[in-house]
């Protein structure tokens, strides 16, 4: 199959604006006859909903918290990018779009990456104008702080706070076209199946996670805005039930899978305390506009970090990395924490951490601008660790956070199956091997505000208005693998819980397919990852039945996704034989132990089609061309 992303041609700035004239229009009084249905409330999702419900189509929402406030994107803290260049430091449109195709190793389309930062400017003034309460400056101004991977400051915050107060914009768009009766919102239900009819995607089967009925919905368009994957790692940064299952189950009826293995880690997050740990908290990357990165000089040192004094210090970064310092972007810093620890410099009762230490922030700036710029993040630091950071250094580690891998999407963010779209972290788009802080939040709105409720237009004004009944005998079929699939789980009566075989899983991908891996590290995680999957569906210990609330059955769902899931990141990892971005593989690296891409041989983005269970799934390659950037070794000395 030919992957057709639809870029538009002519110029870099002007394809978004000649492609939106080209694109089909629907005449208002048509919009009210089409029905969409949008899984996820999140960023992507909410926005989506909010705007298509505005421009009068029926929408229909699902996710499997009990609120549409409780998506994770609420958890995002330290900002969101746009180009205003209010601080007169040298950004620009074109230098947004650079920062972006460069920190993401030059593994992004331009034409999508430009779009995003032309975009950019329209968010803040969509996020102000809904009240949204950016930090000021003493004159009223919005403010701006640096973040990794750029030398100008054009990070737009709320405190540590930003994905919070964006949802909550998002949330009361959201809120007022379930008023008006636009929007009919499902929240505690998940989503199972994606039905498809002569090859276009009509509708889903979900699961009400209270009393476990089947039901099944129809549309004539469904958007995924489900977020990534990054708990297959079990430890990450991201909610306890954020999981891949609606891309997955959506790759199994046709939707390729871009760039699986594309992971990023993040180097500010709080270390690794317990075995028996279930989630990882993140601390902001802004902490590292005032926050500096050390390491005793001496492996031996064991005394207080306030003893220890300047002289006998690594500020490792600012040391390797001089011109960008503490913000290199995340790739970069995390690599580095990785190699300080691993050459026995660690800190800690593990040797798993490095120092953030905002001492002489604090002397330069005072305690209260510390505590207005970041105090509910020395809060929540203090809450977890039981350490005030105003008066000795945190610890961080890196941790996984975001997937840049996701649903293949073409330039209108459809999926390869007609009438699926992928939106914010579900898809592939923007990012490369490394989303630059900062840029997650702006991806999530501009595809949700933007672009999605412009494209859709395209694809719907091309299908007849007539609705296809749930009693079709595709949606039937979904049903019964749904009900197949609850009913095969339920019948395990093993010895070990989901959680352990999760925990199981994640290890093996931290250990041998995460921020370092080889050929070797990979093919062992394969092997592992087979074997555990048999015993799962041998050995799996379940409770309860489908007639309830039961959170067992609800991971197990889950979890057994993510072990396919693994599976194809592991194929991903092993054909990519390049370091690239997040993705170090120990085969390519330079002399000074950098990654090393080969843009010789994978200038693309691999895009896999599945072929059934246990069958070799078939590479896609759509072939990355760079006319207004230079391909480079990225260097941020």
């Amino acid at each position: 199959m030919t992957l057709d992303a639809k870029i538009p041609n002519g110029f870099l700035a002007e394809k978004w604006t000649q492609h939106q004239f080209n694109l089909k229009l629907i005449n208002p009084a048509n919009k009210r006859k089409y029905d969409i249905i949008v899984v996820g409330t999140g960023l992507a999702g909410a926005s989506a909903a909010a705007t298509l419900a505005e421009l009068g189509y029926n929408v229909k929402v699902f996710c499997f918290q009990d609120s549409a406030r409780r998506a994770h994107s609420v958890a995002a803290q330290g900002g969101i990018n746009a180009a205003k260049n209010y601080q007169n430091d040298g950004d620009s449109i074109f230098r947004l779009f650079y920062d972006t195709i460069k920190g993401g190793d030059f593994r992004a389309r331009e034409a999508d990456v430009y779009r995003l930062a032309e975009i950019s400017n329209n968010i803040i003034d969509q996020a102000v104008a809904q009240g949204v309460p950016f930090a000021r400056e003493y004159g009223g101004l919005l403010d701006n702080h640096s973040f990794g991977g750029a030398q100008v400051s054009r990070t737009f915050y709320a405190k540590g706070q930003t994905g919070q107060q964006l949802l909550i914009g998002t949330y009361s768009a959201l809120s007022r076209q379930i008023a008006n009766g636009k929007v009919k919102m499902f929240p505690r239900t998940e989503m199972l199946e994606v039905v498809t009819i002569d090859g276009k995607a009509r509708g889903i089967v979900t699961r009400n996670l209270v009393t476990g009925a089947i039901e099944s919905h129809n549309a004539h368009a469904v958007l995924l805005g489900t977020g990534g994957y990054g708990n297959i790692y079990f430890l990450s940064t991201n909610c306890m039930g954020a999981n891949v299952t609606a891309a997955w189950q959506a790759h199994k009826k046709g939707a390729f899978f871009a760039n699986p293995s594309f992971t990023q880690i993040h180097p500010t997050c709080i270390p690794v305390h317990d075995r028996h740990q279930s989630k990882l908290t993140l601390m902001s990357e802004s902490l590292r506009n005032d926050g500096r990165v050390w390491v005793p000089k001496n492996r031996e040192d064991k005394r207080h970090p306030n003893d220890i004094p300047e002289n006998e210090r690594d500020y490792f970064l600012e040391r390797k990395y001089p011109s960008f310092g503490n913000l290199v972007p995340r790739d970069v810093a995390s690599r580095s924490v990785k190699q300080v620890c691993d050459q026995g410099y660690g800190v800690g009762q593990t040797g798993l951490a490095v120092y953030l230490d905002f001492g002489k922030a604090i002397k330069r700036r005072g305690m209260d601008a510390i505590k207005h710029s970041y105090g509910n993040l020395f809060q929540i630091y203090e809450k977890i660790t039981n350490e005030n950071a105003y008066e000795m250094p945190m610890k961080i580690y890196p941790a996984v956070h975001y997937t840049m891998g996701g649903l293949w999407v073409d330039y209108n963010l459809m999926t390869t199956v007609p009438g699926l779209y992928a939106l914010g972290e579900a898809n592939f788009s923007d990012h490369g091997g490394n989303r630059l802080g900062a840029s997650g939040l702006m991806q999530a709105l501009a595809d949700g505000y933007f672009i999605l409720p412009r494209t859709i237009a395209d694809y719907l004004a091309t299908l007849p208005y007539d609705k296809i009944s749930t009693e079709h005998s595709a949606f039937k079929e979904a049903e019964d693998n749904a009900k197949n699939r609850i009913n095969q789980l339920l019948a395990l009566k093993g010895n070990k819980t989901v959680d352990e075989f999760h925990k199981e899983l994640g290890l093996i991908m931290w250990n041998h397919c995460g921020m370092s891996r080889s050929e070797a590290s990979l093919k062992t995680a394969k092997e592992k990852i087979k074997v555990l999957e048999e015993e799962f569906w041998e050995n799996l210990s379940m409770v309860g039945s489908n007639e309830e609330l039961n959170q067992t059955l609800e991971k197990a769902l889950r979890v057994a996704d993510f072990l396919e899931m693994s599976q194809l990141m592991v194929t991903d990892a092993s054909h990519r034989k390049e370091s690239c971005g997040s993705h170090f593989r120990e085969e390519s690296q330079t002399e000074e132990g950098e990654a090393k891409r080969d843009d010789e041989n994978f200038t693309y983005v691999a895009a896999w089609e599945y072929q059934g269970k246990n069958k070799s799934e078939v590479l896609h390659k759509e072939a990355l061309t760079f006319e207004n950037v230079k391909l480079t070794q990225r260097s941020y000395k």
